[in-house]
């Protein structure tokens, strides 16, 4: 990222470096073990992809599905994940944070940025994404740049992480069967992989409206920070978050409000598609299924202590909670409608995706793409 001034906008190694030192380590395991956790779950990605694949019907026919060769699942540690998602929030943010230098030299909050300085911003980043690190169970990016530790799609077209120790710190503290949940987990994070390897024009039209987000940015980088030095000192106890708004909203003008939305509805789909797809296939290859899921979601609702429900209301983590609730709800209304065949008109193109009102009333969906109402 080139630098305006002689001073980068954001530190990404010293983001790295600082995640890295500052992550909790993960729950004790032997080496032998550590093995066996690594080689499972690779099994269990693979054995997904197949069953994620039959039960939706996704990318069975003509071929479609090879794409998903070319996108690898690497089973990563906490700073294997911290290295991925700043390489992938460097790729995404590139085009703002240049509008950002540009405009730095004659904004009043040139001054403070010039003092706060990339390296600032680099551990203060760094600080959000330690206490990230240690809570993710897996993630599809959707945008992964090839690295020379992270090797990514070829084409661009993403790769799938599955964090192992925040697997078996999580499979322990709701004592279940770790070799059920292991698989359990594998179900979700494929779906996302399948969604996208199955779906070509998905990806593009999600990076267009989060460019779109960004282009619209009208705020100044001194106000943008603000914003991350908030979160990032929250967690020190420097003071508490500002109650009731996200940094994303926060930030927002008119225009990206509508992006916003679109968006909202995009990723509430995705993910309650994932939930519906587990636990529908969860049945017929996890045992423990219906043990999992209801311990799984009672933790989902509680998070960890008031700071944790803090910093997630900041960083607008409780908005993706309900994207989980409200989209599968949305996928099982549809299916129960008009069959997974039906449903799956939603991947026909940009405009049979839901709108946020849709995900709401999942028969005005219905209505919509297959001109049918109740009754």
């Amino acid at each position: 990222m080139t630098s305006v001034g002689g001073t980068e906008m954001v530190d990404w190694k010293l983001a790295v470096a600082t995640a890295t030192r500052l992550v909790r380590p993960g729950p004790e395991v032997s080496r032998d073990e550590a093995r066996e956790v690594v080689a499972e779950l690779r099994r269990h990605a693979e054995a997904s992809e197949g069953h994620v694949r039959g039960f939706t019907r996704m990318g069975l026919r003509d071929g479609e599905g090879a794409a998903a060769v070319d996108t690898p699942v690497l089973v990563v540690d906490r700073a294997g994940w911290v290295k991925a998602n700043v390489a992938g929030f460097r790729a995404v943010l590139g085009p703002l944070l240049e509008k950002m230098q540009g405009r730095r030299a004659g904004l009043p909050g040139g001054a403070v940025l010039g003092a706060v300085g990339g390296k600032v911003t680099g551990v203060e980043l760094g600080m959000l994404l330690s206490f990230l690190a240690s809570r993710v169970l897996g993630q599809y990016e959707t945008f992964a740049p090839v690295t020379r530790d992270l090797p990514g799609s070829p084409g661009g077209g993403g790769r799938l992480l599955l964090v192992a120790p925040n697997i078996v710190q999580v499979e322990r503290e709701l004592d279940v069967d770790p070799h059920d949940f292991r698989l359990w987990v594998c179900l979700h994070e494929e779906t996302h992989r399948t969604q996208f390897t199955a779906v070509p024009w998905l990806r593009d039209h999600i990076e267009g409206e989060i460019q779109t987000f960004l282009a619209e940015t009208d705020v100044d980088p001194a106000t943008l920070l603000e914003r991350v030095r908030e979160a990032a000192q929250s967690l020190t106890g420097g003071r508490p978050p500002q109650e009731g708004r996200s940094i994303v909203e926060l930030v927002q003008t008119p225009a990206q409000r509508e992006v916003l939305t679109r968006l909202t509805a995009v990723m509430s789909l995705l993910e309650g598609h994932a939930d519906y797809v587990m636990d529908g296939v969860g049945p017929q290859v996890v045992p423990s299924v219906a043990e999992i899921r209801e311990k799984f979601q009672k933790r989902r609702a509680s998070g960890a202590g008031r700071l944790d429900a803090a910093l997630r209301k900041l960083l607008g983590l409780d908005a993706k909670l309900r994207q989980y609730r409200d989209g599968e709800r949305f996928v099982r209304s549809v299916v129960d409608e008009v069959g997974m065949e039906g449903f799956n008109r939603v991947w026909t193109s940009p405009n049979t995706l839901p709108t946020k009102a849709e995900i709401a009333k999942p028969a005005d969906w219905v209505a919509r793409v297959h001109g049918r109402t109740d009754g």
